[in-house]
Parts: C-alpha cells; sequence; structure tokens
C-alpha cells in the first residue's frame, strides 16, 4: 500500500516510519497524531497522544485479547491501567482518554510518560539518521533540536511536553486522514498477524465496532424452525429446558475470538447463564458432545425444512462435502472447534468455571 504523493514533502519518509519496528508504540502514536490534527489540534501535548495510544489499542488488547508480544508497553499499559483505574473492556474511548489525560494517580501518570522515553523522538527517526559513533542520548538531543527547527522537513518539532505539527505537513494530514489510517491498520495487521499466526480475522479486530451484528435472522430463520419441530431442546451448559420462547442464542467459541456469526459456532443456551457467561470458553471434555449432538439434529431438521438456505451453506467451512448426513462427521467437527479453543485460551480467554455447569 502506497501513500499518496504530495510535492515537496517527504512522503518517502513517512512511509519508511515503520521500517524495523519491534513493538506497536509507531502505529499508535501516527494514528494519534492523524486524529488529533483532524480535531484541529496542532501543538497536542504529548500526554493526550500517549491517552490517546491507549485509547486506540484498548478494544484490541481487552476484548479481543490480541497479543502485542511481551515487550510490548502499551498492552501491558492497557492491563495495569484498567486495574489502577477501575476501567470496564467497554468503556468509551473519548471517556477513557479524558479519564488518563487528567488522571492524579502517579502510577497513571507514570505508566504514560514512559512512552516518552523512545516513542516520539524515534519515530522521526527516518528524517534524522543516527550517526554510528552516536550514543542515544546524543541522538535524543539531536533530534529534538533539528525537529524544532523544522531540519529535513520533518513531520513535527519536539518539546518536552507536547509537539507541534510542522505546517508543511498540515493540509497534507488532514486531506489523506482516512489514506493514513488506511496505511497504519494495514501495516498493523501485518505486524500483529506475525505474532498471532493461528487468530483469525487479526484486520477486524484493530477497532471497536459501532455495534454487534444481531443474531436475529440465524434465531428466526433457524434455530427457530428447529424449536418449532422439537418444542424444547436442553441447554449444553446447565441441562435446563429451553423453549422458542426462553432462549438466548449464544457462540461456543467467542465472538471476541472468532469474530463471527456463522450458524456451525451458534447454539441456543440458557437466558440466565448467557447474562453472566461472558466471553468465557467452553471445556470440550464437557459440553463438546452434547454441542455437536444440537447442531447435528438442527442441521437434518434445516435441511428437510429449508434446504436452500444460506446458513446452511455456513457448514461448508467446515464439512466441504454435505450432500449427505454422514459429511457432518463428529471427528472433522471436533476438530475444528478444538485448536480455536485452544488457541483462545492461550491468548487469555478463560474457560467456564466447573461450579457453574
Amino acid at each position: 500500500m502506497n501513500l499518496p504523493f504530495f510535492q515537496d514533502l517527504p512522503i518517502p519518509k513517512l512511509a519508511s516510519a515503520f521500517g524495523n519496528t519491534s513493538a506497536t508504540y509507531k502505529f499508535y502514536w501516527l494514528l494519534s497524531i492523524i486524529e488529533m490534527v483532524e480535531e484541529g489540534q496542532l501543538e497536542p501535548s504529548k500526554r493526550a497522544l500517549f491517552a490517546r495510544m491507549i485509547g486506540n489499542s484498548w478494544y484490541t488488547v481487552n476484548y479481543f485479547r490480541v497479543s502485542f508480544g511481551k515487550q510490548d508497553l502499551i498492552q501491558q499499559a492497557v492491563h495495569s491501567l484498567a486495574e489502577w483505574e477501575g476501567l470496564a473492556i467497554d468503556i468509551k474511548k473519548d471517556l477513557l482518554i479524558n479519564i488518563l489525560e487528567v488522571s492524579t494517580l502517579k502510577s497513571t501518570q507514570q505508566t504514560l510518560q514512559h512512552f516518552n522515553k523512545n516513542v516520539p523522538h524515534w519515530f522521526l527517526s527516518p528524517w534524522f539518521r543516527k550517526n554510528k559513533e552516536g550514543n542515544d542520548v546524543a541522538y535524543r538531543k539531536h533530534i529534538y533540536a533539528s525537529s524544532q527547527k523544522y531540519e529535513n522537513k520533518c513531520l513535527y518539532a519536539l518539546y518536552d511536553n507536547h509537539i507541534v505539527i510542522n505546517p508543511i505537513w498540515t493540509d497534507y494530514l488532514r486531506s489523506n486522514a482516512k489514506v493514513l489510517k488506511d496505511f497504519i491498520y494495514w501495516n498493523l495487521t501485518l505486524f500483529l498477524q506475525v505474532r498471532n499466526p493461528n487468530v483469525p480475522d487479526i484486520a477486524n479486530k484493530l477497532i471497536r465496532p459501532p455495534l454487534r451484528s444481531s443474531l436475529h435472522n440465524q434465531r428466526k430463520n433457524y434455530w427457530d424452525n428447529v424449536f418449532k419441530e422439537l418444542g424444547t431442546v436442553h441447554c449444553i451448559f446447565t441441562g435446563k429446558t429451553l423453549t422458542i420462547s426462553q432462549y438466548a442464542l449464544d457462540h461456543f467459541v467467542p465472538h471476541a475470538f472468532v469474530s463471527h456469526d456463522l450458524i456451525w459456532n451458534l447454539v441456543p443456551i440458557d437466558i440466565h447463564f448467557n447474562s453472566t457467561k461472558s466471553d468465557k470458553l467452553p471445556i470440550m471434555e464437557m459440553h463438546f458432545d452434547s454441542f455437536f449432538k444440537l447442531q447435528k439434529i438442527a442441521f437434518e431438521i434445516m435441511r428437510r425444512h429449508s434446504p436452500r438456505s444460506k446458513l446452511i451453506e455456513e457448514y461448508l467451512s467446515i464439512f466441504p462435502d454435505l450432500n449427505d448426513m454422514q459429511g457432518f462427521d463428529y471427528t472433522r467437527y471436533k476438530e475444528s472447534i478444538q485448536p480455536l479453543v485452544t488457541i483462545a485460551h492461550n491468548n487469555g480467554f478463560g474457560y467456564l468455571p466447573i461450579d457453574r455447569q
């Protein structure tokens, strides 16, 4: 992906800012700068930018549990700040940023300030190459001094507590904000996919969706038909009897991990259990057999009731051949689900407590 050309601006230097990147800092730093320029803030404080770095990464870390790597301080900061400030996972971004900007907690202030050690000046390294004989302290001082004179047409000037956007870059950042954000997210996706090779749909886990998709279609046009034929089914987690008017439709492997609503991962469960289940993982030894049995029965009913249903076709991602029920294979289904559960657990998703079954 290439950035738009702009006469007399060193666009290749901006494009190379993500070279030799070992953490997510630069991605979230530039994203925060662009957002503030869009809001007309051309001399943002560093603390405001650091708070936005946390805000922009909050949902990816807390909800989707994407790993940034063990050495990435943003991921560590998100977890620590959530605990210290008592912040909910689903807190609104603007409120989160405001809390972090004005917090009087020393631990919060120190955590945000820690990013000042490297992020602001290292981002400008494409404009100011380091002398092989120079040390890091001298290099940092050199970048600060040179950026304040906008040498090499650098993106911004660095000061102790704030930055100032170079006026020659302002129009470019504003007019190309969407393309620049896409460029950031594209590079961030590549960076995170390497560190999460088995995690699905990384690209859609970088931004909090405005609304979760409704499961109305899957309920009305699939599972309600199952209930109409069976009358009742039993919750695979609690054993309680479910009726067409009293059930919740939930993801067997949490949505926060799979990031889709495909029918082969949806199952009717007890409403009250669903309200407390959160994004906990099923225990395969306890829950998969019941899940598979119910899924197979539902598939048989739907194939008779609506053989051309688009929802039935969603099973093809697991079973390439569903011309007969022999294709709905127990082992193949389990071998498709088990790795998802294992990887999700390795990424920080917890299992359902046994005493809640």
